[in-house]
């Protein structure tokens, strides 16, 4: 087993962080932008962990390329601003103001 499958590991990793990361985002604000995202998440997620099983079972490379597609394509979701000046650690768990803050709900 190489190093390789560790960081194949940590890419499955994050790529399920940040579909829970929109998600919550989502729950909290209804935005449609973060709807897509935590929808399109799921695909992201599948992708990368099929990807990681390709990793351990054929060939190394082409499941890192798999899992960094996922990466990609997960970065590349629109989604509205949120985040205005709140600390680096509530923009990574996706902590932002709920709808009923905002007076949309």
């Amino acid at each position: 087993m190489s190093y390789l499958l560790f960081v194949a590991g940590f890419g499955v990793a994050v790529t399920y962080f940040l579909w829970f990361r929109d998600t919550r985002v989502f729950l909290r604000t209804a935005l449609p932008g973060y709807r897509a995202a935590a929808y399109h998440g799921v695909a992201y997620a599948t992708l990368s962990l099929v990807a990681l099983d390709i990793a351990l079972i054929w060939d190394e490379v082409v499941g890192l390329g798999l899992i960094l597609l996922a990466l990609y394509l997960q970065g590349r979701e629109k989604r509205e601003k949120v985040f205005s000046g709140e600390p680096v650690l509530d923009r990574l768990l996706g902590m932002t103001g709920r709808r009923k803050d905002k007076g949309t709900g």
